[in-house]
């Protein structure tokens, strides 16, 4: 890299490669990291979400983080989507249920039922 016009070019590449990424996955998985999901513990269950994904050789999740969700009472908050544009929310969630809803819901297709949180 030479320019800022090399720089300019591996980042618009880097970006197409991330969407491309994103569209193709089966789940895409969100952790509220507003303020209060942070204060909650959302980092550490971040941690272990991109840890078990990692262990388990999953490459059809994407996962990022969003803001507050507006129910600070129940953070931290995970949102899993499907490929069928379904999400189900997830409230209260430690390292440990992270690492069940990324074995269960993820990996096996089955909803951590116990853990749902109804955003309606």
């Amino acid at each position: 890299m030479k320019t800022l016009a090399d720089l300019r070019a591996v980042k618009e590449k880097a970006k197409q490669e991330m969407a491309m990424r994103e569209q193709s996955a089966k789940y895409r998985i969100s952790v509220a990291m507003g303020t209060c999901g942070i204060a909650a513990g959302a980092r550490n269950v971040m941690s272990a979400i991109l840890d078990e994904i990692s262990k388990r050789g999953i490459q059809d999740a994407a996962v990022s983080q969003t803001g507050c969700l507006g129910c600070c009472d129940q953070e931290p908050l995970v949102q899993v989507t499907g490929a069928d544009n379904n999400t189900i929310t997830y409230s209260k969630v430690s390292p440990e249920t992270a690492r069940q809803i990324i074995a269960d819901h993820v990996q096996a297709g089955r909803v951590v039922s116990e853990h749902v949180f109804n955003m309606g």
